[in-house]
């Protein structure tokens, strides 16, 4: 079940986080936003997007603070610079790879699913989040965010393929329409065999580049406009994709009122400014939660390392 949680129900559900106290519990949330916040007021071509706080949290629990304001700038401004454009064209854009690769691998399951018109917004969290925000164990995750960071920015469409691929039965032992089908691959199974899968990424990246595909994802796009248009979800992503607008202008009244002193470097100021950022992105939601009770299962001594 998807919780969307609030900087207050973060600091009533102790419970989730074994052996992590509240202080600790309060100190990533703050990480995090500085995080976000710096980012970009730094790059202003850069937008937020729904999803982006998954990746943040990720970099965050591994190598700490500093080092991972440099890593998401950088990423920001290289792998996930698409998804952070004004609008979600780019990010559906990169979508519409999915279909393609998976007809050149199986066209029995690539029609099926055009059958049934299921389109590919069941793997747009899976995108966008380097499915952060559907896997429950930290060690895939990580590993995943390593494998990604060494290849393609691509990438991820591709390891996305594989995994419908992966699933050809279950899809196809399911009834021919879009509710069915999207119900099942929405709901990704949590004991895949990853490093199979990843090796059949890679494969199918050399074998069908981006380059040969490029035709047939432009046709898919015109393809999906109609599809598309009855996720009402879908829609209202694509109108929420600049709440980091908000805070810009709430940055430039700030500095208005105080010009000496400089919001987003100074650690722990202006909690109105981040409560805003906490209401707008729910800082951490559910899935993010999972990845830090995760990583503190499987790793109880690097929490002493990072929060010491």
């Amino acid at each position: 079940m998807q919780i969307d949680w609030t900087a207050e129900q973060w600091n009533d559900h102790p419970d989730d986080f074994p052996g992590m106290p509240k202080e600790q519990r309060e100190g990533l949330q703050e990480e995090l936003i500085d995080i976000i916040l710096l980012v970009l007021e730094r790059n202003p071509q850069l937008h937020y997007y729904q999803g982006y706080h998954d990746i943040v949290v990720t970099f965050l629990l591994v190598v700490g603070e500093s080092l991972a304001t440099s890593l998401v700038e950088k990423v920001s401004t290289h792998h996930l610079r698409d998804f952070m454009d004004p609008t979600m064209d780019n990010t559906k854009h990169i979508l519409n790879y999915l279909m393609p690769i998976i007809d050149q691998v199986n066209p029995e399951l690539h029609d099926f699913m055009q059958s049934a018109e299921v389109g590919t917004i069941f793997a747009l969290s899976w995108l966008i989040t380097w499915f952060g925000h559907v896997l429950s164990d930290f060690r895939h995750v990580v590993r995943l965010y390593d494998f990604f960071l060494a290849c393609h920015p691509l990438m991820p469409i591709y390891f996305a393929a594989v995994i419908v691929l992966y699933r050809e039965e279950e899809v196809l032992d399911c009834d021919c329409d879009m509710a069915s089908v999207h119900h099942l691959l929405s709901q990704i199974p949590q004991d895949l065999p990853y490093e199979m899968l990843i090796s059949r990424a890679g494969d199918l990246f050399v074998q069908f580049p981006p380059s040969r595909l490029a035709w047939e994802a432009a046709a898919q796009q015109e393809a999906n406009k109609t599809a598309a248009s009855t996720f009402k979800d879908f829609e209202l992503a694509s109108t929420q994709q600049r709440p980091d607008m908000v805070l810009r202008q709430r940055f430039r009244g700030l500095r208005t009122e105080n010009r000496t002193k400089d919001v987003l470097t100074k650690p722990r100021t202006n909690r109105l400014v981040k409560l805003a950022v906490m209401g707008l992105t729910v800082a951490l939601g559910a899935a993010a939660l999972a990845v830090v009770k995760s990583a503190l299962e499987w790793a109880p001594k690097f929490q002493l390392q990072l929060f010491p």
